[in-house]
């Protein structure tokens, strides 16, 4: 999944429609191939190409894989027919995480865990789901069909103020206040062709020949919104880190800035237990570290991939292994 909105029709396959070229495939296979024997845990199943390499790399695990997206889920599903009952599929966030793990792991130890974070081409691909700027659609943009909210009740809901917040904190939009101006004034906006058309009056002329497609981020911004996916994503993190087995390893792909930036804050709070003591001291708040992170930095995908698979390019990817509770030095 790609949490910046991809070009379209970047990374498809032609099977079922639904499958798409994983992102740092060989990088997330090779990162949880050092994880114990047990149960890997797939927070974003999509359609299930992680899986089905994490599965052949690891015949001695189990996969749990969930999805808040039921086509995806019933994509993977058929993908992974031939892997039997070593697999459980659940259509849930990865908000539910809690509830989940207590019921899927059936004693047996979360070995790793990979969150692939966002939206896949084939949503994007398909008008009647809502998140495509270039296509007509309806002004949906929901992830779970189960869920009552949309974007139209962001479009034509919010208050002006409200609006600009969305765009400007999950699209790190410039324009934001002039776009949510123009938005509210147009009200009621009926489709996603009529938004992003609308998103491109409001920005300035010179700025509409830069980085893509005028309404790329506003499109993002309200997904983000609709779906509560920064929200989710610190609580569903803490439990897969607390879940892990000493030895374990989470790795977490993430294509946007406020998306890598809860990443790294949660595995820095892992790695420190919440330490405050100078780094130079020794710790005397009592904090115990429960992980480690195998990396300075996020990794990027390779110069070949970002051209083989343009919607990669914004990728970054953070490793980290659990450890027993211990004391910072």
């Amino acid at each position: 999944m790609n949490t910046s909105t991809p070009d379209e029709n970047a990374g498809e396959t032609p099977d079922d429609g639904f499958s798409h070229l994983p992102v740092m495939l060989d990088e997330v296979v090779s990162a949880l191939a050092p994880a114990p024997a047990g149960t890997l845990l797939d927070a974003t199943l999509g359609g299930g190409g992680h899986a089905v390499a994490l599965l052949e790399a690891r015949p001695d695990c189990r996969l749990l894989g969930i999805d808040r997206d039921a086509t995806a889920l019933e994509s993977a599903g058929r993908r992974l027919t031939s892997f039997g009952d070593r697999v459980q599929l659940v259509h849930a966030a990865f908000g539910d995480l809690g509830g989940l793990l207590d019921d899927g792991l059936d004693g047996e130890p979360l070995a790793g865990f990979l969150f692939d974070l966002g939206v896949s081409s084939p949503q994007v691909d398909r008008p009647d789901r809502g998140f495509s700027y270039r296509q007509p659609g309806p002004l949906d943009m929901r992830m779970d069909r189960r869920q009552a909210m949309t974007a139209a009740d962001v479009v034509n809901g919010y208050t002006e103020s409200d609006l600009a917040a969305a765009l400007r904190t999950h699209g790190d939009e410039r324009y934001a206040r002039r776009i949510a101006a123009v938005l509210v004034a147009s009200r009621p906006i009926a489709d996603t062709l009529q938004l992003a058309d609308l998103v491109r009056e409001a920005i300035p002329a010179p700025a509409r020949r830069r980085g893509g497609h005028p309404a790329k981020r506003t499109f993002q911004a309200l997904r983000i919104e609709v779906n509560g996916e920064l929200s989710q994503l610190p609580d569903a993190l803490d439990v897969a880190i607390e879940c892990l087995v000493p030895g374990g390893r989470g790795v977490v792909l993430a294509y946007h800035s406020g998306e890598d930036r809860i990443v790294k804050e949660r595995f820095d709070q892992a790695a420190t237990g919440g330490c405050t003591c100078p780094a130079r001291l020794p710790c005397g708040c009592g904090a115990l570290a429960t992980a480690r992170t195998l990396r300075r930095g996020a990794r990027r995908p390779s110069e070949a991939e970002q051209v083989r698979n343009p919607r990669a390019a914004s990728a970054r990817l953070r490793v980290l292994e659990r450890t027993n509770p211990e004391k910072r030095p």
